[in-house]
């Protein structure tokens, strides 16, 4: 592997001035290269906002997009002509740009340079790096790994000094894994501190390149337990949790127990709609009512919804709300996304509908694609009561044999303790959606381990749990309603090797080719069945008095850790 530090330019010399310049490819326009390249450039976006505006003109008038006037053919050959133009990043400004930079190299004995625009990293390794500026010694910490090659040396001084940005690792090099390495060896010589810990080998660093992570240095250790079998819907599940926290799946593998010899549960997914909730702002609280008027008027839906729908084949425009705030206008779009969580695409439906809306509305001011009317990763009382995601109420019969003698309490305790703790408590606290032992317990374990965004469990936990006796108080009818749980079997974490092993556990990964949303819908009732075994376990104990007892010996670990020390 090469590196090269490149040599001082050669200094200019005055007596020189007679010497010819080479001549430059911008000599033959007729115009100055900075009035050509601003030609173009100004027509190449007027003449594209012109043939956009023509094709929503057609599609609200049902006019075949086909059919072209003859000034329509005139703004495509322009179109085409400019933006031949300025692929080249501005035509002939960017190719003399390239024959000085070629010459300069000429000149300087062929120095390599190599460009760092972002590639894709391949699996087998890396490519040859030429560091092009020269960095100045830096002071390193001692450590007892083996030393770094000497290639990789000169690249994580040249990190340290700033010469190179630790972000663009990945696309200078081209090897993801080695990207790693160097920004790990960087990082503790600029912090002092040791990540001996943190696990570099043994993960798939490309796999997130551009989509999930950004500057890896490692990867963190979870791990996975399996609850179960949870009988769902007359099918068996081994549900996958990742967690740290100790009796956590085992309490929820003895709500499953209890269920399965129960007759397992049931589960019904009421409502399915990802949301998203721009904010406009108008000139006057009048202009904001007439586009509520406009939005919620039936006979705009359809026409809506066509805009909406080109934005993904799974995306289906479901219902639009509006809400003001004084001459500012909450517009809650909500669609069905398929097997996909959703959040992209129901934005990119948001995005068409308001350039739509612009030609009714030009004094219209987009103030951002998102005004927390949505409601994402916050609790919201909109989530609580209108849903967001899946909608699902699970429930369960137990019979008081197996209270007794499986979870060791009685019907009438869990009665009392979940009208006590679970509502009046929850009630008194002020909880928003809250109204249960620990939901997000279930909901985070099973999120992460199947790819989830962990930061939707705010609002995918909020679950109320209700318990009643039943045939005489022998029995009890134990549920959960969640209205806003956000899961997806395709995109983000869920295509990773390990959360995708997970996904396929549980029967539902990827995306259901025969039923579009199957999958989705169906983690979204495993979810809701998991919280319900962890609920009715945990509620069990507590009404037992076993907590403290079942913590302190699954939640407390039994190693000497007198003579640890902190590792730097």
């Amino acid at each position: 592997m090469d590196i090269r530090r490149r040599p001082p330019k050669p200094s200019v010399n005055p007596n020189d001035d007679d010497k010819i310049a080479p001549p430059k490819a911008s000599d033959a326009l007729p115009l100055p290269l900075y009035l050509t390249n601003a030609f173009f450039f100004t027509l190449f976006f007027s003449v594209a906002y012109y043939l956009l505006l023509r094709w929503r003109d057609k599609i609200r008038h049902n006019t075949p997009l086909h059919v072209i006037t003859v000034t329509e053919l005139s703004a495509l050959l322009a179109l085409i002509a400019s933006f031949i133009y300025l692929l080249g990043f501005f035509g002939i400004d960017f190719v003399q740009s390239s024959r000085a930079d070629s010459n300069d190299a000429d000149t300087n004995n062929n120095n390599d340079y190599e460009d760092h625009r972002l590639v894709t990293c391949p699996p087998s390794g890396g490519r040859k790096f030429v560091v092009t500026d020269p960095p100045p010694p830096v002071v390193t910490a001692a450590k007892s790994d083996p030393p770094l090659p000497d290639e990789d040396e000169e690249i994580v001084k040249s990190v340290l000094n700033g010469v190179i940005p630790s972000y663009s690792l990945e696309s200078r090099l081209g090897d993801c894994k080695r990207a790693a390495a160097i920004r790990r060896e960087a990082l503790e010589r600029l912090t002092g501190r040791s990540v001996e810990g943190l696990p570099l080998d043994g993960f798939d660093y490309e796999s997130i390149l551009g989509q999930c992570c950004e500057m890896p240095v490692g990867y963190v250790q979870i791990p996975v337990g399996i609850a179960g079998p949870l009988l769902l819907d007359g099918l068996e599940y081994s549900v996958p949790m990742a967690t740290t926290e100790g009796c956590l799946v085992a309490s929820t593998n003895r709500g499953c127990k209890a269920m399965y010899v129960s007759g397992g549960a049931t589960c019904t997914v009421v409502k399915d709609g990802m949301t998203r909730a721009p904010v406009v702002r108008f000139g006057s609280a009048r202009r904001a009512a007439e586009l509520k008027f406009f939005l919620e008027d039936p006979e705009n839906f359809d026409t809506l919804a066509v805009v909406f729908n080109r934005s993904s084949r799974f995306a289906r425009l479901q219902s639009v709300k509006c809400t003001l705030a004084g001459k500012n206008a909450y517009v809650r779009f909500s669609c069905s996304t398929g097997d996909a969580m959703g959040m992209n695409m129901v934005s990119k439906g948001v995005q068409n509908v308001l350039e739509f809306l612009t030609d009714d509305f030009p004094d219209m001011d987009v103030i951002g694609i998102s005004g927390n009317f949505c409601s994402d990763k916050k609790p919201a009382a909109v989530n609580w009561i209108e849903g967001r995601g899946k909608s699902v109420v699970c429930e369960a019969v137990i019979r008081g044999e197996i209270v007794n003698k499986v979870l060791k309490t009685s019907v009438a305790a869990l009665v009392e303790l979940n009208m006590l703790k679970n509502l009046t408590g929850s009630a008194v606290a002020g909880s928003l959606g809250g109204f249960n032992a620990h939901a997000s317990n279930i909901v985070s374990a099973v999120f992460i381990a199947t790819g989830q965004d962990p930061a939707q469990n705010v609002e995918s936990s909020q679950c109320i749990t209700m318990m009643e006796a039943i045939n005489d108080g022998e029995d009890i009818h134990v549920s959960v309603t969640m209205p806003s749980i956000e899961v997806g079997t395709v995109g983000g974490g869920t295509q990773l090797a390990s959360q995708s092993a997970c996904l396929n556990l549980l029967g539902v990964k990827g995306a259901n080719m025969e039923s579009p949303g199957m999958n989705s819908r169906r983690l979204a009732t495993i979810v809701a069945g998991a919280v319900l075994a962890g609920e009715l376990s945990l509620m069990s104990a507590i009404a037992a008095g076993q907590l403290v007892k079942s913590h302190m010996k699954y939640n407390r670990s039994s190693r000497d850790i007198s003579g640890a020390t902190t590792t730097t």
